[in-house]
């Protein structure tokens, strides 16, 4: 039986995340990279996931940057394409990249909007999900860790479309975890709550709407993305072997309230 250290250890593993610039996807590039995994740092901006693959460089960790847009899905193939003749396998993939254009009444949606929330948030973690699980068939198995959040379980005010992608991404995990486990390829989920990043910058710096959302959090405070980590770590690693389909709140209690 492996100690509890060796349980964390990813020594050895290749992590692509998503959304990995900043907010909840920087927090898990570094605590991955800290518990040895080589990590791809992958958003938008080239410049952006360069700084940050140096950033964890210098620190000694391993890190490379790879862009890709998930509204594109010519560039996501190009970055699977590019994983596989770089390092041959993926072990881990976290789908965190997400948008949320559009902060106001649900019926006042412009449809570009709508579009874009659907085409990054769903389709780009469906067709990410889908290569992922590809690459990882063919070296023994992984690890895919979708960000959804909790406003898939309750729509967030003025957050209509965003939850609704949400939702989808909750009921895509369970769907992938239940073919895609005979090769050995696990799928779960994250339920953040609200969490203090640029993302949800609309939310908890706004002193009404922060103030209304914390009455229902028993915990009655704002999440840290580094607080977010630490669930992906867990099923990221050989300490959740026997967990799939799992969407696992990280909410304050937020759910439970």
């Amino acid at each position: 039986m492996k100690s509890l250290q060796d349980l964390f250890n990813l020594n050895g593993q290749v992590a692509l995340i998503t959304g990995a610039t900043r907010g909840i996807g920087l927090a898990c590039a570094e605590l991955l990279a800290a518990h040895g995994a080589t990590v791809i740092i992958s958003s938008r901006k080239a410049d952006s996931c360069a700084a940050v693959a140096q950033t964890l460089t210098d620190k000694g960790f391993k890190a490379v940057p790879m862009a890709c847009h998930l509204g594109e899905m010519a560039e996501i193939e190009a970055l699977w394409k590019q994983i596989e003749q770089q390092f041959g396998r993926l072990d881990i993939l976290v789908n965190n990249g997400a948008t949320n254009p559009h902060f106001g009444p649900i019926f006042d949606t412009d449809l570009s909007a709508f579009q874009k929330t659907v085409d990054v948030n769903i389709r780009g973690y469906f067709y990410m999900s889908s290569l992922g699980y590809k690459l990882m068939a063919k070296h023994g198995g992984g690890s895919i860790i979708n960000v959804a959040s909790v406003n898939g379980v309750i729509p967030g005010l003025y957050q209509g479309i965003y939850s609704i992608t949400k939702a989808a991404v909750i009921s895509m995990t369970k769907a992938f975890a239940k073919e895609c486990a005979p090769a050995k390829v696990r799928v779960n989920a994250i339920l953040p709550g609200a969490t203090d990043t640029k993302f949800a910058s609309a939310l908890v710096n706004n002193d009404a709407i922060r103030n209304a959302l914390l009455q229902h959090v028993p915990m009655n405070r704002i999440a840290q993305p580094s607080e977010m980590a630490g669930t992906v770590l867990y099923l990221a690693s050989e300490a959740s072997t026997y967990t799939t389909g799992a969407c696992i709140n990280v909410d304050g209690g937020y759910l439970v309230a």
